[in-house]
């Protein structure tokens, strides 16, 4: 397990001083890279191997959103390595060690000569010491679309949103999708299934579909390809 601790900052909070969805996945995000780095896995020695892990889904739980100044502790661990599958989960603590918000993820390791899933090296396996998997409801992986949606004004994608990778970073899309929510909408839980990468310059194009308390966002590229579907559950 790594873990970290911060305080809550003005640029990590929306209008009520709470932490914004995006915050806790930047989180998240941020606690894997330096867990990786501190097991001689980052992204360069990564790739000198010739590999590369890719985020292939998301769940997301929010029990609450810590508030503007709290100190917070942030947690995550690798579970289980299953052909070319990591596991991996994430907490977010406040001070008394009661849980923020929790996740779920599973990652693809990918040769990057080939851009095919890879069966993960033993070297890097190792590197991670496998931790007892969170006790939480795990839902699949892929989501089931809702059915017909409405077709939102297409998204550009800028380059704030491009990553190391040099394609939007996973946590903007979410951020895309969010957008599109009922302004009542408080998220209790997020999915998100991965399927193609979006590049600088590229049109996004959002299909939005609510019933009861889901909303999904489908985020289709020209030719009606799915780069992500994202999913909210109400509170």
């Amino acid at each position: 397990m790594y873990s970290f601790e911060s305080r809550v900052r003005f640029s990590e909070v929306d209008a009520n001083q709470q932490m914004t969805l995006l915050s806790v996945l930047n989180y998240f995000q941020d606690c894997s890279t330096f867990h990786s780095e501190k097991a001689h896995m980052n992204i360069d020695e990564l790739t000198a191997y010739g590999y590369a892990w890719l985020l292939a889904s998301w769940q997301v739980v929010i029990c609450r959103l810590p508030r503007l100044g709290e100190q917070i502790k942030v947690s995550t661990w690798a579970y289980d390595f299953k052909g070319f599958y990591g596991h991996r989960n994430f907490t977010i603590e406040d001070r008394q060690g009661n849980v923020c918000a929790y996740a779920n993820t599973l990652w693809t390791f990918i040769n990057i000569k080939t851009m095919h899933p890879a069966k993960i090296l033993p070297d890097v396996a190792a590197a991670y010491e496998l931790c007892e998997e969170f006790p939480m409801q795990k839902t699949p992986r892929k989501i089931a679309i809702l059915g017909e949606g409405v077709l939102a004004d297409p998204i550009k994608v800028r380059k704030n949103q491009i990553d190391v990778y040099q394609h939007v970073n996973n946590a903007m899309y979410i951020a895309m999708a969010q957008e599109f929510l009922p302004e009542d909408f408080e998220v209790k839980q997020m999915r998100a299934e991965y399927k193609n990468a979006a590049l600088l310059g590229e049109q996004i194009y959002p299909v939005c579909i609510q019933q009861e308390d889901l909303f999904q966002v489908l985020l289709k590229n020209a030719e009606g390809g799915i780069y992500a579907v994202v999913e909210f559950t109400r509170r």
